[in-house]
């Protein structure tokens, strides 16, 4: 192949996907989660973590299958990250030391009140409480205690990572809310598009539900109540969708550059053609009603992607079911595709998954990519009540076999934090 086959529109290298691993509440691995996904399983069930007497909603997409010798949200949110990694670097035929770079999308977990107890049960005694701390910070400077850091800094999760797989300069951990998973795969696109890297480590990774979660978005009239029966609960685009159901999960995606990976001998699972982001200063939690920011998002994402919007064959969408973003994701897309988008497919992983929230955008780009792969399109399940407001195609409650060569993925987190990215099966 000559050098131009490997640059894009703009003469940028070509970004190839060679490894996807993933977690959710359907399972651990790829193959079971596809399974699951495409057959129109729901993995949301009622919480046996904590109680949850008293509280509105109490169901969730936790993930109860994977022994966690500290089960406090940090190790959780590692012990996903670290598993989902394991899969994608054995699938991309990669071994040893990752030499790239990592980017992490992790919660920016506070230790609810369990943990904190449990933290303070491990710092040294006292006898005179006003210098306690003072006291707890000699002590550790005396005998430094790695796993009580790890095990309160939701920072250490991508330090670990690090250091297990051997990736190289300082890992980037970051949270642009419900996007997080797409801005870490953006910034894997840019480290190999500017020539950085010939390949990089992007992970996203949640493990952060809690009661305290749960009560604070809940607070925020964000959650379904709707708990009975679990499974029927997230119902994007819906007439009759109350909130989102909160949901754990992680992925990972090891980018390469199309050069690098075919010189490897790697197989080429699909290619990220393009990356949008805007911000959106409309309000801390809510998305501007009017949809300005995600339409302009989309766009850029298509723009990057030198692709126009007829190109598109499905869209994974945002889909939360929560009755404003559901409306305003239907209205962004409309102001993008127009006329015909009634004609795409349109789907909600979600509606299974439930919100991963920091890892959706990743989870859902693996869906994404496995989508084209498989040439089957995925379910939103629940779809029973059609809100008259949302002309959509939402390939409702059974998976469709369609072959598409490029999908839009959007991610529209709370606070205007709005991604998108454009996958296809071939470079051009």
């Amino acid at each position: 192949m000559t050098a131009s086959a490997y640059k894009d529109h703009l003469g940028r290298p070509i970004v190839a996907v060679t490894g996807m691993g993933i977690i959710t509440s359907l399972g651990q691995g790829l193959q079971d989660n596809w399974n699951a996904l495409s057959s129109g399983t729901s993995g949301i069930h009622g919480i046996t973590r904590f109680p949850t007497d008293g509280l509105s909603t109490r169901i969730a997409g936790t993930v109860d299958f994977i022994d966690i010798p500290a089960p406090n949200a940090v190790e959780r949110s590692y012990a996903f990250a670290r598993e989902t990694t394991i899969e994608a670097l054995a699938q991309a035929g990669l071994s040893g030391d990752f030499n790239g770079p990592l980017f992490l999308a992790a919660p920016p977990i506070e230790p609810e009140w369990s943990a904190r107890f449990e933290l303070a049960d491990r710092s040294p005694p006292s006898d005179h409480p006003a210098d306690a701390y003072e006291r707890f910070l000699a002590a550790m400077r005396e005998r430094p205690d790695p796993a009580f850091h790890e095990a309160a800094l939701f920072g250490a999760i991508s330090e670990r990572l690090a250091d297990r797989f051997g990736t190289r300069g300082l890992p980037v951990t970051l949270s642009t809310a419900c996007a997080s998973g797409v801005t870490a795969i953006q910034l894997g696109i840019e480290a190999i598009r500017q020539g950085r890297t010939a390949r990089a480590l992007t992970v996203a990774t949640d493990g952060s539900l809690s009661a305290e979660a749960l009560i604070r978005f809940s607070l925020l009239s964000a959650l379904s109540t709707q708990n009975d029966p679990p499974t029927k609960a997230s119902k994007p685009f819906s007439k009759d969708r109350d909130g989102f159901v909160i949901a754990e999960g992680a992925a990972t995606l090891v980018l390469e550059s199309l050069e690098s990976a075919l010189a490897r001998g790697a197989k080429i699972l699909g290619i990220m053609k393009g990356a949008g982001d805007k911000a959106d200063s409309f309000h801390r939690t809510r998305s501007s009603p009017d949809g300005g920011p995600a339409i302009a998002t989309i766009r850029a994402a298509l723009a990057d992607a030198g692709m126009a919007e007829t190109d598109i064959g499905y869209i994974n969408a945002h889909g939360t079911s929560t009755p404003e973003n559901d409306k305003m994701e239907y209205g962004s897309m409309s102001a993008v595709f127009g006329d015909r988008l009634p004609t795409i497919p349109v789907s909600s992983n979600k509606s299974m998954i439930g919100h991963t929230l920091t890892a959706a955008g990743a989870v859902e780009a693996v869906f994404s990519l496995q989508t084209m792969l498989t040439g089957t399109l995925p379910p939103t399940i629940n779809y029973n009540n059609p809100d008259p407001s949302i002309i959509l195609d939402v390939v409702p409650n059974k998976k469709r076999e369609k072959q598409v060569g490029a999908i839009l993925s959007n991610s529209f987190g709370f606070g205007g934090q709005n991604a998108s990215l454009v996958m296809a099966l071939e470079p051009a």
